[in-house]
């Protein structure tokens, strides 16, 4: 992550537009705001919520509220708890997530 030219600013994600993203089963909300190069995301799974695909994408996130389980390939996986944060570099583990109660993350990208 190169974090280059983003002056100082404040982001109200209550204001920001979410769009819909369907899992597998359940639905993902995100509210998604970009600062030059990088994505930065309040996202809100519904109970139930598994992801249809293995994501091979780099993030930093942060688990606000909720619980989500989160699956390598290798089929190691992760509960993270509010408070409880995961990092994986782009294209270094392949992985997807899944709620049964659902969770609000933060996720920069």
């Amino acid at each position: 992550m190169n974090m280059q030219d983003i002056p100082f600013g404040t982001t109200d994600w209550t204001t920001v537009p979410c769009t819909e993203h369907k899992g597998t089963t359940g639905t993902a909300i995100w509210r998604t705001a970009n600062f030059g190069n990088i994505r930065v995301r309040l996202i809100e799974y519904s109970r139930g919520y598994e992801a249809d695909h293995w994501c091979t994408k780099g993030h930093i996130l942060l688990c606000l509220d909720g619980e989500l389980e989160t699956e390598l390939e290798d089929g190691r996986k992760y509960l993270l708890k509010p408070g409880m944060s995961y990092q994986v570099a782009d294209g270094a583990e392949p992985h997807r997530s899944r709620t049964v109660t659902g969770a609000r993350l933060f996720v920069v990208d």
